[in-house]
């Protein structure tokens, strides 16, 4: 039910997924009148759904402590709990994204040692693509958590992009190591340190480095993280208005334009947003996905897609024993 569209977007999207994967199961929860509505149109979803109705559910403006003191029987409540319960693999929403964010955290719970999950989010980049967390779950974070944080991205990226060492980097403002908060200098002294631990570590990144696609993850704390989003999101928008002048100022561009369009059409689809919909909520027990609340059926199919390919992949197993692992070897160093 969330969204700017609700089940007039979230089912035509789960069809397209379905239809990517025919394997894939749904639980559509919500207003049971609006769902049936919409997904008489999608026989083939509809024989793959179940449809669990409430009338509540969590309004877009809603602030978290709000909606998690009176979400439960929500649409959003329950869906999380299919996840907790084992009766699904994913949630995936777009609705309110601090409501969803406390909501899973609270039901689901983070796995042990994680003091803070995190929100990861694909980066396109001129190689393919990067994964950047934290991009707005947390203000701050402590250099145990930026180490955690690379070790989740990491099973992410062992997920989505299927490298056993994913390479990770952290986000600073300089590569010299002199450079940066202490922080961020804890944590890069760590995992440089730190051998056995399944990744490649490359060492500080810049964020003109972002998109070069230098390494598979890219670690920083979430309000650097959520400026460097939205500049990348609104800095591409303003690219494409910029080429859209130029093509339209006189007969020449146009005509350019035309003789071009098969490079202009390649180079809407690496950077349509639809493709890299969804932002994970990592460290939890279980999988949450949000998609963007005004994506279209298309970006909801990533969303869906992402969910898939980290469960089918077993993400918070192996993310689990991974922090396990990293958290013991640092206590014995500390209590060394």
């Amino acid at each position: 039910m969330g969204g700017d569209h609700g089940p007039e977007v979230i089912i035509p999207g789960a069809a397209i997924s379905l239809e990517r994967h025919p394997q894939l199961k749904f639980q559509l929860v919500g207003d049971q009148k609006r769902i049936e509505a919409v997904l008489s149109s999608h026989s083939d979803l509809r024989s793959k759904s179940i449809i669990t109705h409430t009338d509540i559910h969590i309004a877009m403006d809603d602030k978290p402590s709000q909606a998690v003191r009176r979400g439960k029987g929500s649409s959003m409540w329950m869906a999380i709990e299919a996840v907790k319960n084992g009766d699904a693999d994913v949630v995936v929403s777009a609705g309110n994204t601090g409501a969803l964010m406390a909501m899973a955290k609270l039901i689901l719970r983070p796995v042990a040692d994680v003091e803070r999950p995190a929100i990861a989010a694909l980066w396109p980049t001129v190689r393919s693509e990067s994964i950047v967390l934290d991009v707005g779950a947390n203000i701050g974070a402590t250099a145990e958590q930026l180490c955690d944080y690379a070790l989740m991205g990491a099973g992410m990226a062992r997920a989505l992009f299927h490298v056993e060492r994913p390479t990770v980097g952290l986000l600073n403002v300089g590569v010299e190591e002199v450079k940066g908060v202490d922080e961020v200098k804890q944590a890069h002294a760590w995992l440089r340190d730190n051998d056995n631990l399944p990744i490649n570590y490359y060492g500080f990144v810049e964020g003109d480095q972002i998109g070069q696609g230098l390494v598979d993850v890219i670690v920083v704390e979430g309000f650097a993280g959520n400026i460097a989003l939205k500049t990348a999101e609104g800095t591409a928008r303003q690219i494409a208005q910029y080429l859209r002048d130029a093509m339209i100022r006189s007969i020449f561009s146009k005509i350019g334009a035309l003789m071009a369009q098969g490079g202009f059409k390649i180079l809407r689809e690496k950077m349509d947003p639809r493709r890299v919909n969804g932002g994970t909520f990592l460290g939890l027990n279980g999988i949450a996905v949000k998609s963007h609340g005004g994506t279209d059926p298309l970006g909801f199919a990533s969303a869906v897609d992402l969910g898939y390919d980290m469960a089918e992949a077993g993400l918070v197993q192996r993310v689990t024993m991974d922090l396990t692992a990293f958290h013991s070897r640092l206590n014995a160093r500390v209590a060394s």
